[in-house]
């Protein structure tokens, strides 16, 4: 099989190995720390958690990254991106391990969201490096089995991260600073991992660096506007972040109604509640990984935009018919197809931004690929914040999503005409 066969020659890579090293050690911990913050927030008993809870500890985690998220691109562009990843998950280290403490005594919400936010703020340098350093060590050839390959095996270890939170949540007597401190050994490990590859590896070339952080932050502003610039001249680049956007938005508004239908409806203990969001984030890791199998295939046959046609159209079909009755199981279905096609979505869309994205631009679209990211994300749990019901059952916001599925899925194909058709790959 062709999938297998490159997948092979991808793992022969030394170099790819290492890369993805780092993702599979820094999205591990990504997801511990994300299911620490998550029961914090959500299943702690001493605190009443609402939509509205859940959409405000969102915006102060995720919205400031609209702000310097560019401002990280720029300087991703000029900084070797091997030395972000290891000072980058160093200082995570440190910082979550400042977390564990604050969560032991039980200092006011601002405080905690602070620190939580210091973490998740470095999170936006090492999350765009590694998308921005991918064409660094595999060939044009193999990139889109590399990016179903790499992302979606971050997206697994995070997952595999979270259940690994969950577990020694329950074992540590329901204590989030020994998850947070489990999050740090794993910030740790990925920083020690980036050691083994040559500084100069990832980029960007040397004559494209501006070693002087003064003279880096001096030309943000004009390096911000070249790279919307260079986006807005990359058509197939902006149209796929428009779709991409508008999948990860309607992810958002159903995250959070699966995490009150588990704390609320579905669960009579705090701990049964766990169980089942704990079961929701391993079903959709299995799309995840569904995923990651299919959309080579699917994209060396249909194209990239073929194929983001095709879950676009699926999550709009399948999405209402088995979120509508609001029961686990057929919530559970949801769980897997979701992750399917919203990772087959990233999948390609990585592909068509890093092929219409010249190297020395790459570090600042993918900075804006990770706003757009989480300005969805926020807006969308707003969003559900205005409709949902205490118990997470929401016809009208079940019937919005899947009109936004449609939506996407017809201004695909309306791109997708526009384009000659892919030729299938022998």
């Amino acid at each position: 099989m062709p999938v297998v066969r490159d997948l092979r020659v991808l793992l022969r890579l030394k170099n790819f190995r290492r890369l993805l090293a780092v993702r599979l050690l820094s999205q591990c911990a990504d997801g511990v720390y994300q299911v620490a913050l998550a029961t914090y927030v959500v299943f702690s008993p001493e605190k009443e958690t609402s939509p509205v809870a859940i959409a405000s500890a969102m915006a102060v985690l995720l919205l400031p990254y609209s702000l310097i998220g560019p401002f990280a691109g720029v300087l991703l562009d000029r900084w070797q991106r091997r030395q972000v990843f290891l000072y980058g998950n160093l200082l995570r280290a440190l910082l979550a391990t400042g977390t564990a403490v604050l969560i032991l005594v039980s200092v006011p919400d601002w405080l905690f969201y602070a620190s939580a936010l210091s973490v998740t703020a470095v999170n936006r340098f090492v999350l765009a490096g590694l998308s921005a350093s991918l064409p660094r060590v595999v060939d044009a050839e193999r990139l889109v089995m590399a990016n179903s390959v790499s992302p979606t095996a971050g997206t697994l270890a995070a997952t595999a991260g979270g259940g690994l939170a969950f577990a020694v949540r329950l074992a540590a007597d329901d204590s989030d600073a020994a998850v947070v401190l489990l999050g740090a050994v794993l910030y740790l490990c990925a920083a020690l991992a980036s050691l083994r590859m040559a500084r100069e590896l990832l980029g960007p070339d040397p004559e494209v660096l501006q070693p002087r952080l003064r003279a880096a932050l001096a030309s943000t502003a004009h390096g911000l506007v070249a790279g919307l610039r260079h986006l807005a001249e990359r058509r197939p680049a902006a149209q796929a972040l428009t779709a991409m956007t508008l999948m990860r938005f309607c992810y958002g508004a159903l995250l959070v109604t699966v995490l009150m239908l588990c704390r609320h409806a579905w669960a009579s203990t705090e701990q049964e509640g766990l169980a089942l969001l704990g079961l929701a984030v391993a079903v959709s890791g299995a799309g995840f990984f569904a995923a990651a199998v299919i959309a080579p295939w699917a994209v060396g046959r249909l194209g990239p935009f073929g194929w983001m046609t095709l879950c676009a159209t699926a999550a709009a079909l399948l999405e209402p018919s088995l979120g509508l009755p609001f029961a686990p199981t057929p919530m559970l279905i949801a769980a897997f197809v979701l992750g399917l096609t919203t990772q087959g979505m990233k999948i390609a869309t990585d592909t068509v931004v890093q092929t219409s994205v010249d190297d020395a631009y790459r570090g600042r679209v993918f900075s804006l690929y990770d706003v757009l990211f989480n300005v969805a994300f926020v807006g969308a749990a707003g969003v559900a914040a205005l409709m949902l019901p205490p118990d997470g059952r929401s016809v009208p916001l079940i019937t919005m999503v899947a009109l936004l599925y449609a939506a996407t899925a017809l201004l695909l194909c309306r791109w997708t005409r526009r384009r000659p058709p892919a030729q299938p790959r022998a």
